[in-house]
């Protein structure tokens, strides 16, 4: 029997809402948070119920990336933390200019926002957590 392992592309409004809807309530560690400046890629490592299945109790490790990443901000989070996890509450973004800003909203008023030129998320699952 083969896993479903989802794969989630987006670059609108619409296919955002969807990976935010399938990441709200993820689990992410502040050490599994990466921007790769030089290939302009923001990588986030969650841990996620999966909602798209009937089967909500399963967890699954999924990484969330972000292409053409220009800048990113964090506020309200110790990065220094090693052991902080944070939890995902949503996904959204603004039109600024020529720029979107998308903003990775947090518990506890924590989040990043990234600037970049274009819309291009991914949502990828990695393997279930037993």
């Amino acid at each position: 029997m083969s896993k479903y392992l989802a794969k989630i592309i987006a670059n609108d409004q619409e296919g955002l809402q969807m990976i935010s809807a399938c990441s709200s309530g993820a689990k992410v560690k502040v050490t599994d948070i990466k921007f790769l400046e030089s290939s302009k890629v923001f990588l986030l490592s969650i841990e996620r119920t999966k909602i798209e299945t009937d089967q909500d109790d399963k967890k699954i490790n999924s990484i969330c990336r972000f292409d053409f990443v220009d800048k990113v901000r964090s506020k309200n989070i110790n990065q220094s933390n090693k052991d902080l996890v944070l939890q995902l509450i949503g996904i959204d973004y603004l039109k600024n200019n020529d720029d979107y800003e998308i903003n990775l909203i947090f518990n506890n008023n924590a989040h990043i926002a990234l600037t970049t030129e274009t819309i291009e998320a991914r949502l990828e699952d990695q393997n279930e957590i037993r």
